[in-house]
């Protein structure tokens, strides 16, 4: 009979341990594979689902259209995203490429080239609709009305998901755009990125915890006895 009871009381820590193993291991295991995971090409054409949607449409375009200019995640031209380029074509406003003596069919870049995803980047808009006929009427900026209406909803359809503001299924149109909402609230509060490793952690916590109060009772029942 103790050896029995020996037994179980030795069974409960072991499985603990077992368990945290098993969730340390897989932890480890997720930071070696996304180690080992090459880094994407920041530049290359995005590639869609087998039945896209609306956004999943407008991110081609704003990679052929907008991408170049703006960013590929929507950050504007920054120093950051430059660098991504080959080097001869990091400095955009060298004379001959886009100063202020262009090629033959070139055009004059400007020196200060916004970000376009974000509340925040998109405050001037008042809602998804005017943010489309701006689209519509002015970019790109290099042939500004060139998109077609389906083009510059889906266009803006992805810019808005990238921003969280879009999210439905259905289609954004000239219906339903005035409801989306560009609000400076949303700017103020920006979603926080999940913690993943955060929290598995707190999950083996509170596996524990669990485990030790288990442990506990069935302890003091034999005592009890």
């Amino acid at each position: 009979m103790q050896r029995r009871i020996l037994f179980r009381l030795l069974l409960v820590p072991f499985g603990i341990a077992l368990l945290l193993a098993g969730l340390f291991f897989d932890i480890w295991s997720g930071d070696a594979q996304a180690q080992q995971t090459s880094t994407p090409d920041r530049l290359a054409e995005p590639t869609l689902p087998a039945m896209p949607n609306q956004a999943d449409r407008g991110s081609q375009i704003y990679w052929l259209s907008c991408l170049p200019c703006h960013g590929d995640r929507g950050q504007g031209l920054t120093d950051e995203f430059r660098e991504v380029y080959p080097p001869e074509d990091r400095n955009c406003w060298n004379s001959g490429c886009h100063g202020k003596r262009p090629y033959d069919d070139g055009f004059t870049l400007p020196t200060a080239i916004p970000a376009v995803v974000g509340a925040a980047a998109l405050q001037k808009f008042s809602d998804a609709a005017a943010l489309q006929a701006y689209v519509k009427s002015a970019m790109p900026y290099w042939k500004p009305g060139s998109l077609s209406d389906e083009e510059a909803w889906a266009t803006t359809a992805f810019i808005l998901r990238q921003s969280e503001l879009w999210g439905a299924t259905s289609e954004l149109n000239s219906v339903n755009a005035a409801r989306v909402k560009l609000s400076a609230e949303k700017a103020a509060q920006p979603n926080q990125p999940v913690n993943a490793e955060g929290g598995k952690i707190a999950l083996i916590i509170l596996v524990v915890i669990l485990f030790l109060i288990l442990f506990l009772k069935m302890r003091s029942k034999k005592v009890v006895k």
